[in-house]
């Protein structure tokens, strides 16, 4: 997939009560993506310190149609379905990268 790459930082806050189920469909849905989806990059997702129901996901797509393929699959699709009522707060954010690095 040709095209500029997509990057994007989601910030979300999780229903305390439904953390630990929210966390495991999420490692669900990035270890599917990244395994089956060329166009998926990275997908990596933390918690903020102190506050484990903030969650800040910094994705990476080779461009813009693969952002738009991912958002259509089966398993993002199921992710969103089983995490809705989970979700009481998203942002997605578009940055532009500025020095982005990693090894295998």
């Amino acid at each position: 997939m040709r095209g500029k790459p997509v990057v994007r930082m989601a910030e979300l806050e999780i229903d305390p009560e439904r953390l630990e189920a929210y966390r495991m469909l999420l490692a669900e849905e990035i270890e599917t993506s990244v395994a089956l989806e060329d166009g998926v990059l990275a997908l990596n997702a933390v918690s903020v310190r102190d506050r484990p129901n903030s969650i800040r996901i910094l994705e990476v797509y080779a461009s813009r149609e693969a952002y738009e393929a991912h958002l259509q699959t089966a398993h993002f699709l199921k992710y969103k379905s089983e995490t809705a009522g989970m979700v009481t707060s998203l942002t997605l954010i578009d940055v532009d990268p500025i020095a982005m690095r990693s090894k295998a």
